[in-house]
Order: structure tokens, then sequence, then C-alpha cells
């Protein structure tokens, strides 16, 4: 058969309704309830038949509906509002003023996914949805940010079950002209393309653009002609299974989108990169820097360390991205040519620490490599990827570890009911969605009207039974069920029933069967004649998982228990969709990791913002957000050894809270009135989702501690030539050659030995710095109260100054110290370079009393 060329005829809009045409082209519309309803009066039965697409939905609006339309004088007005709103949207000012980013400046934020609607699948998960909802709140605050991206034509697979509840999987390729994207082009009007070097020829890629608000979206695409099939597939599946054409995915993200930025002329002033898939990006950035500036690569890279941000997502080290190096040679050869240094240097910027000759290449770590800045997600991730990555820096201790934190946040206006939002319009403000950053209005949620929340609520309960049911038949009339059991499907769940919700990736470390650790008990409390409980399940195990499918079959078998089954269900292929559903109608939302392995985990901060209570073990954001007043905790936060025990102990635990405080709180009805016990919680609830877990607050917070020094930090060192960081460099160079000559005696303290509060004692070190000189290092004193003999708690440094100097190189330094509580302590002395934190941070620049002894 011959290869045919496509074309595609789009509607031809009246031009009263142009305006439809530009507004589905733009993502705003997906968080906007005035647009949403928009698109779904003109055919609501098609809206959702072409699951709310509107680029889509447009092509299947016949003209003579069209017509009509341009004629109804309350279509037109309805119509009118949205697109002042829209241009109302474009005129604001940015709400952090300190940016001073030029034109053709941006902060480039990498993501191999991104989550920002059901109908566009580039994303699998919480990485790809924080991303997204990372775009939209940057869009509200008017962040000069561009997203990086890659369109892939297959995307992540669709889930559904076979008649025992196994998972299968399908790919279905997404027409690129039902998408709202668009070729980008330069100024004479061709295509760009870029093109990296690749062990199988060249690989060619062009770049679609898609608008979420003010924010453009650049996603990288190899589907090209002059490309062969290996190369076309590199954008075919996200996350490829096969190590190569993986690796292929994160040099076509990082490096061909740094590429794809030059050829658009936007300059990537700050970097951030979500997760190691990004890291190639730093060795593109080295490079562009050294042309713009023209710049040595050790110049180039002072500048692109402080100007880099990473964000790691991951508890678990296995999780993060490894590949054996020689798949990541051939892509560094060019590289290590421009920047003059050896490949296997290069190399080693990815290698785990402390192992020699080691094949391993981490994505992490070569990510870390280019960044100044790096976070987890939430204040317990902070605290496990500091102690997961202290070999980076072995001669700290692992509260110095230069990893912090920022907890993600979520896209209150995407996940928020239309009900809802109407309360809130009308309690707090019409404009109360710009206005995140303000308490004192979103505290306003306690003026709700008890009667006036429970009733919404109870809409949005019976909303989420409505979609349980639709999918439920499509599930079952798929598989040719009969009359009886369809009709028996189409009565499952109870409006008025205690509805608990868990949705999630099927993990086994995030426990989806702790529930059924007792099948008597759960049964006992779903048929309760007078207080029952019912359940709603959704969520996808990787498609190589088989623990994770077996889950997922076990509940759907249960399900399929006679006594059980109207009020327990599975809803395949979980989606944004699904989980809007989902976090609007729930009353509980169930979330059981085995902790410390959830990073952060945003899906309860959704349904809190419904007023959906969580009921959670102490892991991810909850340890932040829990308070007896708007939800529950599982266990004390404990971590075991013996899982198996564990699982006992917290699904014990866990009935043992349904039992006795959920379950009568909910059916506490005086006289019939609504549960007002619960109401306040809800309320409780809902002002702490949207006061400290938006995306909102996220973005501004990366904004104030990352972006703006770092765009700071970029014009210092790239005004005047750039002689700030050539400084830099030559510093760098110079504390490295010397720094091996560096000794300090033990630690003399002037005074008796023992002390009581209020005290206070000089203690001083003799010094030895060789070549360098006082000015380039900074001398502490290191003390805190004794853990065991060797470790501290509660640590800190103390600067000491200068007291003399007795001869060439060698020096006596000295500080006081003042007893401020009682206990054992214990106390040493380093040295540390002076300087930014990225140089007092840099791994082989530190000098303890103990090395030489």
């Amino acid at each position: 058969m011959k290869k045919l060329q496509i074309y595609k005829v789009y509607p031809a809009i009246p031009e009263p309704l142009s305006f439809l045409d530009y507004l589905a082209r733009n993502l705003w519309w997906c968080w906007n309830p005035e647009a949403i309803e928009l698109f779904q009066r003109i055919h609501p039965v098609q809206w959702e038949k072409v699951g709310k697409n509107p680029v889509a939905f447009l092509s299947y609006i016949s003209q003579r509906r069209f017509d009509s339309l341009s004629k109804d004088e309350s279509f037109l007005g309805h119509l009118g509002r949205v697109k002042a709103k829209f241009e109302r949207m474009f005129s604001l000012v940015s709400q952090i003023k300190e940016f001073d980013l030029g034109a053709k400046e941006t902060i480039a934020y990498f993501s191999m996914e991104f989550g920002l609607h059901e109908s566009l699948p580039f994303f699998a998960g919480g990485l790809g949805v924080l991303a997204g909802d990372h775009l939209k709140a940057s869009s509200t605050l008017g962040i000069p940010l561009t997203g990086v991206g890659l369109l892939f034509r297959e995307g992540y697979f669709r889930q559904f079950l076979d008649h025992n509840g196994w998972q299968q999987e399908t790919y279905p390729i997404n027409d690129v002209f039902d998408l709202p994207v668009k070729k980008v082009k330069d100024s004479s009007g061709f295509e760009i393309k870029i093109q990296i070097p690749g062990p199988h020829g060249n690989i060619n890629a062009c770049v679609w653009q898609l608008r979420v608000g003010k924010i453009k979206l650049l996603l990288l695409d190899t589907n090209l002609l002059e490309n062969s099939k290996k190369i076309r597939d590199i954008t075919s599946r996200l996350y490829a299974s096969y190590g190569e054409t993986r690796v292929a995915q994160e040099i076509l993200l990082g490096i061909g989108g740094t590429k794809v930025l030059n050829a658009m002329d936007i300059f990537p002033t700050v970097c951030h990169m979500n997760e190691g898939h990004c890291s190639f990006a730093g060795l593109e950035r080295i490079s562009t820097i050294m042309d713009k500036y023209a710049l040595d690569f050790q110049s180039a890279y002072q500048i692109c360390k402080r100007t880099g941000v990473f964000t790691t997502h991951t508890p678990v080290a296995a999780g993060h991205d490894e590949f054996g190096k020689d798949l990541i040679l051939p892509y560094v050869k060019p590289y290590a040519e421009k920047f003059a240094i050896s490949e296997d240097e290069i190399l080693s910027w990815g290698e785990p620490h402390g192992i020699e000759n080691s094949n391993k290449f981490s994505m992490f770590i070569f990510g870390v490599h280019f960044s100044g800045h790096i976070n987890g997600v939430s204040r317990l991730h902070g605290q496990v990827a500091r102690n997961m990555w202290q070999s980076l820096w072995p001669k700290r201790y692992v509260e110095e570890v230069p990893i912090s934190h920022i907890t993600n946040g979520v896209h209150i206006c995407s996940y928020l009911s239309r009900h809802k939002n109407s309360l809130f319009e009308r309690y707090l403000s019409s404009d109360w969605s710009n206005r995140l950053f303000n308490p004192t209005l979103i505290s306003r949620i306690d003026n709700i009207e008890n009667t006036d929340l429970w009733h919404v609520h109870e809409m949005d309960r019976s909303n989420l039974i409505r979609k349980c049911r639709q999918a439920l038949l499509a599930q079952y009339e798929r598989r040719n069920a009969s009359r009886n059991v369809l009709d028996e499907v189409a009565n499952v769940l109870d409006h008025r029933v205690l509805t608990i919700c868990f949705a999630r990736r099927f993990a086994t470390y995030k426990r989806a069967g702790l529930l059924f650790k007792d099948i008597h008990h759960l049964t006992r409390l779903i048929t309760d004649e007078e207080r029952p409980i019912q359940l709603v399940f959704a969520g996808k195990a990787h498609p190589n998982d088989d623990e994770g499918k077996d889950i997922i079959k076990r509940i759907v078998e249960f399900a399929r228990v006679h006594d059980v089954r109207h009020r327990i269900v599975f809803l395949e292929d979980y989606d944004i969709n699904i989980a809007r559903y989902m976090v609007q109608g729930c009353d509980i939302w169930l979330n059981t990791p085995r902790r410390p392995n959830e990073a952060c985990g945003t899906s309860g901060m959704k349904a809190s913002a419904n007023g959906g209570l969580n009921l959670s073990i102490l892991d991810g954001w909850w340890c932040e957000g829990f308070r007896e007043s708007r939800g529950w905790k599982i266990g004390n936060g404990d971590v075991y050894d013996d899982h198996d025990y564990q699982d006992e102990v917290e699904s014990q635990a866990l009935f043992n809270i349904l039992e006795n405080d959920v379950i009568p709180k909910f059916y506490d009805r005086e006289r019939g009135n609504p549960p007002l016990k619960w109401i306040m919680m809800m309320k409780e609830a809902m002002k702490m989702a949207v006061i400290d877990f938006s995306s909102d607050r996220m973005v501004r917070e990366y904004s104030n501690r990352f972006y703006i020094p770092a765009s700071k930090n970029f014009k210092l060192l790239t005004d005047d030539s750039a002689w700030k960081a050539k400084e830099l460099a030559l510093t760098q160079s110079r504390l490295l050659s010397l720094w091996s000559g560096i000794r300090l005696s033990k630690p003399n303290l002037i005074t008796e030995v023992d002390f009581t509060v209020g005290d206070t004692f000089r203690i001083t070190v003799e010094v030895f710095l060789g070549e360098l000189t006082p000015e380039e290092v900074e001398v502490q004193i290191y003390h805190g109260k004794l853990r065991t003999s060797e470790d501290l708690e509660g640590s800190r440094p103390e600067t000491m100054w200068l007291q003399e100097t007795i001869s060439e190189g060698k020096h006596i330094y000295a500080c006081t110290i003042t007893c401020s509580d009682s206990g054992r302590f214990g106390y040493t002395a380093r040295v540390i370079p002076k300087g930014d934190e990225v140089l007092r941070n840099t791994p082989s620049l530190i000098t303890w009393v103990h090395e030489e002894e």
C-alpha cells in the first residue's frame, strides 16, 4: 500500500463564535468552570464522549449547530464573559515583582511528563500531575517560565481488566490533530528542528507548542520521516522499558530541549530539572553559556551550577534511573571535546561515590552535579533524601547535606468541584482563586453555612456514585455481561453511605490491600445495617509489576462476593477525570503507604480541598498536614523492619479508627441534622489545603527560595564579561589544588571541663593552611549534644576568629561557646572554604581534626 499524505478539515466556525477555537487551544479553559460549562452547553453528550477534549469536540459539531449558536444571545453572552475573563488574565501583571528577566530569558522547567488534563495523556502519575500544576500556578502568578517535555504518540498505557480481574494494557495512538498543539516555526516561517548525534545516527526532532494560560509548554517529537523507525520510537511511549530507548528519551528531553530553546532564541537563565530524567540538560546548558559569553568550561560551569534547580521525587534509591556507562558514552563524546576534558571525567559526574570502576551512571547524581538548589518534596522526604544521598557529601553530617525541601501543592481550581467553587465565590470572593495567598480571605470558609456545605458535598458524592455506575456498566458491557448483572451494576453504591476512596499507583509499598488483612472485619463494616461503609478503588499497576496486578485482582474478586458487591467497586483506567470525581465526592481519602516510601502524595490534598477527610499513615505531606481537627492518622509514624508485622499492626489500627471514630462521627445526626462535628473537620481540611498545600504556595516558595536568587546569581555572574564567574573558577581551582595541605590540631579548651547553664568558655585550635590564606577559609567549631560516642544531635557550627598567626601558614583560631542547655556535649573542629553555598558545599573542600590523627 502506498504511503498516504494526510490533511485535516476543521469546522467553519462563524465569526461571532471564533473565540471558541482560540479558547480550545489554550489549557486555561480546563481550570475555569465558566469556560468548561461553555463547551459543555454546546453538546453535553458529545463533550463527554470525546473525553472533554475541546479541539476534537469542535470538529464533531454540525455546521447547523454552530449557525444556531451564533444567533443565540444567551450563548453569546456566556462566550463574552469567558472571553473577557481570558483577556483579563493576560493583562494581569506578575504577582511576584522581584523577577528581572529580559524578554528573551526564561526559567526553563524540564519534566519527562506533564499531567494537565485527561485529554492530554503525556503523563503516568503524580510526577506529571505535579508538573502540570506547576505550570498552571506559574501562569496565574505571572512567573516567566517555559515548560519543556516530550510529545508521546502513545503516551502511557490505558488499563482494562479481563474477566478474572487481571490488568491488561493497551496503547492507543494520540492523533496530534486533535490536540491543542501547533508546530513551532522560526522568524522565516520554517519549522524549527533540532539534531542530536546518536549511536544509531542523528536524532532529528521537531517541536510542538502547547499554551497553558500564559505559559508555553514545548514538546519535542521524533516522529519524523527523516528518522529511522528506531529513532521515531523515542517519543512513542512514555518511560520506554528498554534501556537504550529510555536513555535516548532523556537525552532528547535534556539536550534536545535546551537546543530547542536556543533555536527559539530563548535563554534559560534558570534551569529547573524535575527529577533525574532531565539531567542531560546540564551538558547542553554549559555549552550554550560557553558560546553566549565566550567562556571556558570551568567558568561556564560556575554559572550553570548556581542557576540550576533539581527536584527529586523518589524516596527509594532503586527508584532513580541508572544506566550502563556504555549507553551514555556516545552522547557525551562531543561535550568532552568541547569542554576540553576527558569522557571519563564527564561519566564520573554520574558515578556513585566510593564505588570504584562502577559501570553505573546515576541520573540523580548527574543532575545534582549541575544544581546549586536541590530539594525533596515534603519535610519528611527532605530528611529521607539527605540520609539516602549523604555519600555524595561524605565528610558532612547528614543534617548538613545540602538537600532541602519544598512540599508539593495542588492546583486547587483544577480539582475543586463546581458546586464548592460556587460556595467559595459566594462566601469568600468572586476572585478568590487569584488570592490564595490571603489566609484571612480563605478563613471565610468558616462562614459557609453548615447545611449549604453538606448539601453541596452530598451532591458531589452522588456525582461520584453516578460516575462509578456509568464506568462499571461500560466495563461489564465490554465483557458481554448478562442483563441481570448489568441491572445490579446500575445500582451499586448508595449516596447516603460513608464513602471511602483509595486511588493511586498500585505499587506494593502503597499497600492497597491493607484493609483486606481482615476480610471478616471489613465485611462486617460494609454490611452493617445502621452504619455501613462503601469503598471505591482505582489505580494502575506498572505493566511489569505482577505483585501490583495481583492486589488489583484480589480487590476485584472481593468486590464480586455477594454480600458486599453492591458496596465496593474498582474503576478501570484511572486518570485525571476519575480522580476529579473521587476527590470531590469522597468522605474519606484512604492512604496506607509503608513509611517513609511516600515522597509526598498529593491526591489527599485535593480531597481535603473538597472537604474530604484524610485517613492516612504519617508519611509524605500528611506529617505536615495532620491535626486531629482535620483528619486521622494511622499509627504513630513508626518504621518497622518486619513488614508483615507492620502490616498487621497498622491494619488493626486502621480498623480501630474506622470503628471507634470515623464511622460514629459521620453518622452522628441529631434530629436528622447534618453531622456537625464532621462538617467542622471538613472546613478545617479545606482551609488547610487551600492555604498550605496549593500549587500557588508551592510556586511562590520555588520563586522566593530558588528562582529569584538563581536569576540574580545569573546576572551577577555574567555582568562585565562574566568576570565574577571567571574569578569563581580560578578560586575553586586554587582551593582544589591546595586543600590537601590543610592540617588541624586537636581543639584546646581553655578552662574547666564541667559547666552550668549560662557559662561561657573559649576554645582554640591550631590550623596549618599551607599556601592558602585566612581570607580564603572559614575555621569552625562543630558542637552539639552527644547521641553516641561519635554522633551529635542538634549540632551546629560556630565560626572561629583568627587570634594570631604563629608562622607562615600556621594560625591560632578561637571562639567562645555559651552553655545554653544541660547534658553531655561533644565538639570538634573543621575548615571549609569562604564563599557562597555552592563553594562551601563542595564535597572535597572540607577538613576535620580527626583526618590527620
